[in-house]
């Protein structure tokens, strides 16, 4: 296995499968199967989840409400995503332990770095909830915050699109595909890899990125297995 111990970064818009809205349990078991396909390989799996099906702070703040509470709230929608995909997960039998950012002691474990770490050397999957706990920061970034601080050896996101392009594939068609890109070239092409703040947090700890499509079955195992599927974002 090309990686150890990976931090695997999922949109909540992804969980909607072909819904308008919520939980799609068909794509949620999907996901949990991939999943605990790479967890019986021995790979440590820690996982950040978005909360865009459920709500989005920004599309709150657009409609008049205060940055802030509907940063909150979308954290709290991560909550909801993280806990569907726990249970999933140990439906399949995978030990897994949900840690919040923001204390919620009926649901989840307080985020503890070292227990984080811990429950990955135990063979448990760990679920980081609750973005970073602040607002104004995206779940990207608590997903670079989180693969950073676990010492993760890779981020891995877990897109609809199967790496990053020239331009966005769903509108230009003529748009190619990088095998690998630069952090560098990333910067100076202006590519969406995700959000800036989360993407200088992994340039800054050499932590590498791997975009691929997630929706493709067998995708994750491969990109473990150092096989050449998405964009590699390296130094």
């Amino acid at each position: 296995m090309k990686y150890k111990r990976i931090l695997l970064k999922l949109s909540g818009e992804a969980l909607m499968g072909d819904k308008q809205f919520g939980i799609d349990n068909q794509r949620l078991n999907q996901y949990a199967k991939e999943i605990k396909e790479i967890h019986d390989k021995g790979i440590q799996v820690a996982l950040v989840i978005g909360g865009g099906n459920i709500f989005r702070g920004v599309q709150a703040e657009q409609g008049g409400m205060e940055r802030t509470q509907g940063d909150y709230m979308g954290m709290l929608a991560t909550m909801i995503n993280s806990m569907a995909l726990q249970a999933a997960l140990e439906q399949m039998g995978v030990n897994t332990r949900l840690q919040s950012a923001i204390k919620m002691e009926q649901i989840a474990e307080p985020f503890i770095r070292r227990r984080a770490i811990r429950h990955l050397e135990k063979n448990r999957v760990v679920i980081f909830g609750a973005g970073t706990g602040n607002p104004f920061f995206t779940t990207d970034t608590a997903a670079s915050l989180r693969a950073i601080e676990i010492e993760a050896d890779v981020i891995l996101k877990g897109t609809r699109v199967d790496g990053i392009y020239t331009a966005d594939p769903e509108k230009d068609p003529s748009a190619t595909k990088y095998d690998r890109v630069t952090f560098t070239e990333v910067y100076e092409k202006g590519l969406n890899v995700m959000d800036m703040t989360a993407f200088t947090l992994c340039n800054e700890n050499k932590v590498p990125i791997v975009v691929f499509d997630m929706n493709k079955s067998g995708n994750l195992s491969k990109v473990v297995s150092g096989d050449k599927v998405g964009t590699l974002v390296e130094f």
